[in-house]
């Protein structure tokens, strides 16, 4: 299929504009959530409107009806603090609840959600490994290993046809890969940051990728120090 692409000798399938579908092990990973930002907010007197959490999980909901896995592996940040998942409203709570008990919801704990305990189901692990590709929040720069992570929120920016265009992707390295952030109200960093790219172990930008979700799949850009282009 155009959205299935190899990492790791694994087949993976880009669902939606920000989740993978793990063929292999019939999981949904997700990462960034950052549940109850609204929230969060506004115990500082900053409102935004308080419908991120039943919007992002309603998008969860949307994918495992369309692919059914038996797991959600969910990458770190999944609340926007230690707090959130106490806060989480009754509506949201109940829809979490649901898909929890469809599927099994794996919690990888994030720098913004280190004590998520997975009150409303699922459980709690600072990291999973499977079929050698480990799981966690943040890119271990030096690691020689395979690895999927978050954190960094990646977006591509670049002038398409005279307009600039600004969506969520995927970086993908022969070792690593950072997910983009899944939320609804998450921001983004630029994916040629210098963060990223040291994240990656490859600080000329050498063998990176970025990877767009379009409507008939994806989009592949090179990244280098000179800008992105397309493959």
């Amino acid at each position: 299929m155009a959205y299935e692409f190899e990492f790791g000798g694994q087949t993976f399938e880009i669902a939606g504009e920000a989740a993978l579908y793990w063929r292999a092990q019939n999981a949904l990973l997700v990462s960034d959530l950052h549940l109850e930002k609204a929230s969060a907010f506004a115990l500082y007197g900053q409102m935004l409107p308080p419908y991120d959490s039943v919007s992002t999980l309603q998008d969860i909901a949307a994918l495992c009806s369309a692919y059914r896995p038996a797991s959600i592996i969910s990458l770190g940040d999944n609340f926007h603090d230690d707090d959130g998942e106490q806060r989480l409203a009754e509506d949201a709570a109940a829809l979490l609840g649901n898909l929890a008990r469809a599927a099994e919801w794996i919690w990888i704990t994030g720098n913004h959600d280190r004590a998520v305990s997975g009150i409303w189901g699922g459980k709690a692990l600072d990291e999973l490994t499977l079929s050698g590709i480990t799981l966690r929040h943040e890119a271990k720069a030096g690691d020689p290993h395979l690895e999927i992570s978050g954190h960094f929120h990646p977006k591509f920016r670049q002038i398409l046809r005279g307009r600039m265009v600004k969506r969520r992707c995927f970086v993908k390295t022969p070792r690593k890969m950072i997910m983009p952030a899944f939320g609804a109200l998450t921001g983004g960093l630029d994916v040629q940051d210098a963060a990223i790219i040291k994240a990656c172990d490859l600080c000329d930008g050498e063998g990176v990728e970025a990877l767009v979700a379009t409507q008939s799949g994806y989009a592949q850009f090179a990244l280098n120090n000179a800008g992105a282009f397309a493959k």
